[in-house]
């Protein structure tokens, strides 16, 4: 797809230091005397400007970005229809709590919201700052609404790094240790994994799997939720067997367990469907979302059915930043640009240009275990051939190969040996495959 925003910076990769270069170096010296340790870094570059698929650094080198800010400028970097749409907000006023003055960018966002979620019931959204704000307040919607307390997750599940949302994300280091104790009755199912369950298990009996042991361990009457991410991010680009979420929402229906889709980087086109809970047309009671949402800016919503959403009582949900009005302002002009490009489709595109090159690395190399996700949501796992070990160390060592070489991208999974692609939806066909010429000789270099 051509880039469509403004000529501020050459779509073209270019490399005029080595990465990191002095100017990154430098910043990297005063960052350790000033940021705090535990705040990491994927690159070891520091950004000067971006624009469309390109990131510069302070040193002049002009990076392809595959990671998108893991999946948030889904629109490209420095949109003018949003850099507009933020600078005439900012002149108007920037902040008046949409709990003292409110305002119609926010019922506008939630507008949009109702219009473009799965299902044509009648929906109410709530906004946030971030996706893990969004997790808790959907977990507490569920538990208002249904009076019940426990909330089903799944293994390999990220969803925040709270003190509730770590209790739900299921790996340990980085994000949990030492951080507890964490929030109580939140139990972990057995996820729907093709590349590492059973062989021949179909998303039927996975789900079966899982409900077994829900309805055993916790009780169906017991669940005010279940939570799930329809493709898991940081847990491996997973992409559940078909039947599995069709499965375990209709045994949620059934049993008047609310059922939660975490889209929060799945959603807004990423996957070739504005949802990618549509991909097997699954209708959640509740959405979270943030991310892709409003191109970089904070914001983060709770959409959900009416009935539900309405249970709360008033000023039990908020927040003093939640729907802030220049992120409403990016919102809206970024979907109005999703809508403009018809992204979904651009997603799709960009998968069938992706999906034959992965396939041929894991052709030309065993321990490329397995390729996998929708539309521009991709990964690869890294493991051995034999025993499906999972490699951490490949992965590492083919990101750190592209970055030295001027594409960003990024790992992921509990083992952290998936290698995980996230491009921008405008990327230009010419510069994604150059991208991917990168990702090629990294993979070849590490593995051969």
């Amino acid at each position: 797809m051509t880039q469509h925003d403004s000529d501020a910076i050459p779509q073209r990769r270019v490399l005029v230091t080595d990465i990191p270069g002095p100017r990154s170096k430098e910043l990297a010296s005063r960052r350790g005397r000033a940021v705090a340790q535990g705040v990491s870094s994927v690159t070891q570059v520091y950004v000067d400007d971006a624009a469309g698929a390109i990131v510069r650094d302070v040193d002049g080198n002009c990076l392809i970005d595959l990671g998108s800010g893991i999946a948030v400028t889904s629109i490209g970097h420095a949109v003018p229809a949003v850099v507009q749409a933020v600078g005439e907000q900012v002149a108007r006023f920037t902040h008046t709590c949409f709990m003292v003055a409110p305002y119609e960018g926010y019922v506008a966002v939630c507008e949009e919201l109702a219009d473009l979620t799965p299902g044509g019931h009648e929906k109410r959204s709530a906004l946030f700052n971030s996706g893990a704000e969004a997790v808790e307040n959907a977990v507490k919607i569920a538990r208002h609404a249904t009076g019940r307390q426990a909330v089903a997750v799944f293994d390999h599940a990220y969803h925040g790094r709270t003190n509730l949302t770590m209790a739900l994300t299921a790996k340990n280091f980085p994000y949990k240790d030492r951080f507890g104790p964490f929030a109580p009755e939140v139990y972990r199912a057995p996820m729907s994994y093709p590349l590492r369950d059973p062989e021949g298990m179909t998303g039927e009996q996975a789900a079966a799997r899982a409900i077994d042991q829900l309805s055993v361990q916790v009780g169906a009457d017991n669940l005010a939720c279940v939570l799930i991410e329809p493709i898991q991010g940081e847990g491996g680009f997973v992409v559940p067997a078909p039947g599995f979420l069709p499965v375990l929402a209709s045994w949620c229906a059934e049993h008047g367990i609310v059922f939660v889709a975490d889209e929060i980087q799945s959603g807004f086109a990423r996957t070739g469907a504005w949802f990618a809970s549509e991909h097997e047309g699954v209708v959640p009671d509740l959405v979270t979302t943030a991310k892709g949402m409003a191109a970089g800016m904070p914001l983060a919503a709770v959409t959900g059915r009416a009935g539900l959403m309405d249970s709360v009582h008033p000023g039990g949900l908020g927040g003093t930043y939640g729907g802030n009005p220049v992120a409403c302002a990016a919102a809206l002009a970024a979907i109005r640009t999703m809508r403009e490009l018809d992204l979904p489709a651009a997603a799709r595109r960009i998968e069938a240009q992706v999906r034959p090159r992965l396939e041929s690395m894991a052709k030309q190399h065993a321990a490329v275990a397995d390729v996998r996700g929708l539309g521009a949501m991709l990964a690869i796992e890294l493991a051995s051939p034999d025993d499906l070990r999972p490699d951490a160390g490949a992965a590492q060592a083919v990101a750190r190969t592209c970055h030295a070489n001027g594409v960003i991208v990024l790992t992921c999974g509990t083992w952290g040996n998936v290698v995980r692609l996230l491009p921008p939806l405008v990327i230009g066909d010419e510069l994604l495959e150059e991208g991917l010429d990168v990702l090629e000789r990294a993979v070849t270099e590490v593995l051969r």
